[in-house]
């Protein structure tokens, strides 16, 4: 890793990222009167904030928020919702995160919610980053990097300044 980080995504960019996301979720959702955006706390969790306001801005659509929280160093047994399963039961649901790495907050992400039926199921990431350990994709992505496994691709998510760094 160089001592001074490169940056990948500007602010501006990055809002223009969030905003064709939430169209492509849009389109594919066109039909439906409610979805569920289930972000990956923290920053999949703000990710999943900024899609929600855009969304309501774009569509009639409702939307509900979900945190998704897990110990992501032992994700088998600690995935927990901050809603309850009768919230998204039978409803099209997107699971957000800011980085998909190797996948397995996705994984296990996914694992939780086959559990209870839906209607459709996709995922949405700001960052694709290629290193896949599962057989998990996007859906929906921001941007997809080709770096080495050694680099580490951060997300910022301040109130006025958003950043993605390498």
């Amino acid at each position: 890793m160089q001592a001074k980080d490169n940056i990948i995504l500007t602010h501006e960019q990055i809002q223009h990222k969030i905003k064709r996301i939430a169209y492509q979720i849009y389109e594919t959702n066109v039909n439906e009167k409610e979805i569920v955006i289930a972000g990956i706390a923290e920053n999949g969790y703000i990710f999943a904030q900024r899609l929600k306001k855009i969304l309501e801005g774009i569509s009639s659509i409702s939307v509900t928020l979900c945190e998704v929280t897990m110990d992501k160093s032992a994700p088998q047994n600690t995935v927990k919702t901050s809603i309850s399963s009768s919230a998204y039961e039978n409803k099209s649901l997107i699971l957000a995160d800011d980085v998909l790495n190797s996948g397995t907050a996705l994984a296990y992400g996914v694992k939780h919610f086959l559990d209870v039926p839906l209607t459709r199921f996709k995922t949405a990431v700001l960052v694709n980053r290629n290193h896949k350990k599962y057989p998990i994709k996007a859906d929906f992505k921001g941007i997809s990097l080709s770096t080495s496994l050694h680099e580490h691709v951060n997300v910022t998510f301040g109130k006025n300044d958003l950043a993605v760094l390498e």
